[in-house]
């Protein structure tokens, strides 16, 4: 009998020792732990487009469509882009036809490539973009005409965006159709003088030497004219506005056809005015103007009103991001929602009903909240409550959205709601649970999984830091482990976030192998309000490496914490902050991998470095006191720096020049190139993903921990 007992309670330890561990196989070869896509169906989209079976006019298959458009105001017609090519990180250029369901003909735009096609507003025609030009095609007469003609590549650009612009204003496609479809306002980038960057792209002959403009700090940027055409008699004006060292970082048509608003903003990304500017003449006057101490964030959260007389947007102004309601003559100066927390996104626009929706980091920075408010300022209503994060879909009418809600611990369920707006004011309700991730709830129970808590840690300077930790799931306080800090840190951006995702698998199968994983999100990181973000104006990586530091210091403290064993790993800016950790750090960090770091500000774009840092000219101190490189001589623990050879974003250059710092310094390093690849440094076909993520967890391994693969 007593050994019976005895086996009975050794049963769930044999349960738990039966659980899977995660292999870096699951993670980058087999997708074990992919999620399920759940569309938003209200029950009005229209039947997709399946492309399998249609031909082109000499009848050779098309093949899988890399996108599919439809015309909006005739669904018979849709557009089909195939052979999708990357030019950079967001943009991309393909072969173009023209269908017609109804029919099944399928016509070819163009023998070559184009970028960014769009039907007009009515869907009778359709411009795009091809040699830096920019083109309507018309529809019922089957002839393209070309807007502009001066297009040439590394000189001008019609109707695209420059790398700098797509990359830091976060839009590629650089015009835009009127409401009614009677105007088409588009760029034009003349980057004549915009100084080359080459990059050498490895193959088994010469090799290929790429150039392109990229404009680093302190230099010279594209000269940007917005145009307006008049698609009825082909006329073009030219917009009116205050030229010299400035950024056009929108174009944004208001609900009446003849009236565009041009953003304009200064260099130094403090002054930004909206001009009205006729369609018509090109003539423009001041609509609104909003300066900042440190810098303004440029976002597409910008509603012109159907009545000709309002608009809404969000800003900073009050100390929080919060929304706003204004009148065209100024009269109207409306704050819409209020509060110690920012607002992160604009869902919808009801007009009709005079409310506006939106997402909020409440109650905690790490979570997200959905509310509704009136055009009056004086009432919100919270229509998702508690810690957590809530991914907002919703219908057209504003009566039903779909919420898509996760925790830092759970996978998302998906339920939809209804809208009650009453006397006794707004509400959601429950329609039905859509989806709750059943099948990688199973999957995740195969498998030996932590859980992650959210810790506040104090620094040097009286703030408190969100964190996240995920402690191995057989943790043992007696024991001393290990941390591995996850970190990126730039400015506005977030890691510690309650949401499904935010620890990934990577970080489950590091615990696995007896690490503590943390994340700390520092001084200069968003949703805390202006102040703790722009605290770190004109001083990139000073207080944020301190936090950092100060994190180390305070984890190295706890009794379950080998402090002689704790590590930095970050990517892109992430990259930087490791670099500056093992520098900077070397008292506290023993190890650090940087992937794609930036070394030197002075290597890196005008648009972002500037609205941080101002000009090199400017701000010598602040580029120089805080660059990686010039701290190498400092470094006592280990460093691994990787780096693709054709990053665009982040140049190889920053690797080569930090290598050549360490050389100097005489410090051992480790190093990694990957041939060809960009920023992102990924690849499944030719193993690229498991190959790097493989170094790295052994690496890590091999420097921090005490067990080897």
């Amino acid at each position: 009998m007593r050994k019976l007992i005895v086996a009975l309670l050794f049963l769930p330890l044999l349960g738990q020792a039966q659980k899977k561990a995660i292999t870096l196989e699951d993670l980058y070869k087999k997708g074990t732990f992919r999620g399920e896509f759940v569309p938003a169906d209200f029950g009005t989209r229209s039947s997709e487009i399946n492309t399998d079976g249609l031909k082109d006019e000499a009848g050779k298959a098309l093949g899988r469509a890399s996108e599919v458009i439809v015309n909006a105001a005739d669904t018979s017609l849709a557009l089909i882009r195939i052979d999708a090519e990357p030019i950079y990180r967001h943009s991309s250029k393909a072969i173009l036809y023209l269908y017609h369901r109804g029919t099944g003909n399928v016509t070819k735009l163009e023998n070559e490539k184009v970028l960014h096609p769009t039907f007009s507003p009515d869907g009778s025609k359709v411009a795009y973009v091809k040699d830096n030009n920019l083109y309507i095609y018309d529809i019922a007469s089957a002839k393209a005409t070309a807007i502009t003609t001066d297009g040439k590549w590394n000189f001008i650009i019609n109707g695209n965006c420059d790398w700098v612009y797509e990359e830091e204003f976060s839009f590629t496609q650089a015009y835009q159709w009127s409401p009614k479809g009677n105007y088409l306002a588009y760029y034009r980038f003349d980057e004549s003088q915009v100084k080359e960057y080459n990059m050498t792209i490895y193959n088994n002959g010469y090799n290929q030497d790429y150039r392109y403009k990229y404009p680093k700090a302190g230099d010279d940027n594209s000269k940007v004219e917005i145009h307006i055409y008049d698609v009825r008699n082909g006329r073009k004006v030219k917009a009116d506005y205050a030229q010299g060292d400035i950024y056009i970082p929108r174009i944004k048509w208001t609900q009446d056809d003849s009236r565009l608003v041009i953003f304009w903003l200064n260099r130094h990304q403090d002054n930004l005015r909206l001009l009205l500017t006729e369609a018509a003449s090109g003539k423009s006057s001041l609509l609104y103007e909003e300066k900042n101490k440190y810098y303004i964030d440029i976002h597409d959260d910008w509603y012109f009103l159907r009545d000709g007389k309002h608009f809404l947007f969000t800003s900073e102004k009050s100390g929080y991001n919060q929304i706003w309601l204004y009148s065209f003559d100024g009269k109207t100066q409306l704050q819409l929602s209020s509060g110690n927390y920012d607002v992160t996104e604009i869902n919808a626009v009801d007009e009709i009903n005079k409310r506006v929706y939106y997402q909020t980091a409440y109650p905690r920075p790490m979570d997200r909240n959905f509310f509704v408010a009136d055009f009056s300022g004086k009432k919100s209503t919270a229509l998702t409550t508690g810690t957590g994060w809530n991914r907002i879909v919703l219908n057209d009418k504003f009566t039903q959205f779909y919420d898509y809600r996760s925790d830092i611990n759970t996978p998302q369920v998906v339920t939809l709601h209804s809208i009650i707006a009453d006397k006794k004011g707004y509400r959601a309700q429950v329609i039905k649970t859509v989806n709750e991730s059943s099948k990688l709830r199973e999957k995740m129970a195969e498998y030996d999984l932590a859980k992650g808590e959210f810790i506040r840690i104090p620094n040097s300077k009286g703030d408190t830091l969100n964190s996240w930790i995920l402690k191995p799931a057989n943790f043992d306080p007696s024991r001393r482990y290990p941390v591995l800090f996850c970190n990126y840190g730039g400015p506005g951006s977030q890691q510690v976030a309650n949401r499904f995702g935010a620890i990934s698998f990577w970080h489950q199968l590091l615990a696995q192998k007896g690490f503590i994983v943390v994340s700390v999100d520092n001084s200069g990181t968003g949703y805390r309000g202006e102040e703790f973000k722009k605290k770190t104006y004109l001083q990139l990586g000073k207080l944020e490496i301190e936090d950092q530091i100060d994190a180390a210091k305070w984890f190295g403290n706890l009794p379950y914490v080998d402090k002689s064993r704790i590590g930095h790993w970050g990517w892109s800016f992430g990259g930087f902050m490791s670099s500056l950790a093992i520098t900077k750090g070397a008292d506290v960090f023993s190890a650090a991998i940087a992937v794609a770091p930036v070394t030197s500000w002075r290597f890196y774009d005008n648009i972002y470095t500037e609205r941080y840092m101002r000009t090199p000219a400017e701000n010598q101190k602040g580029y120089d006191d805080n660059a990686p490189m010039n701290f190498t001589n400092s470094i006592k623990g280990k460093y691994l720096i990787i780096h693709g050879t054709a990053d665009d974003n982040v140049h190889f250059q920053n690797a080569t020049q930090m290598i050549t710092a360490l050389v100097k310094s005489n410090v051992d390093f480790e190093s990694a190139y990957y041939p060809n690849k960009n920023h992102g440094i990924s690849g499944g076909p030719d193993n690229t993903s498991f190959h790097l993520w493989s170094k790295m967890t052994n690496w890590i391994l091999e420097n921090l921990g005490t067990e080897k693969k």
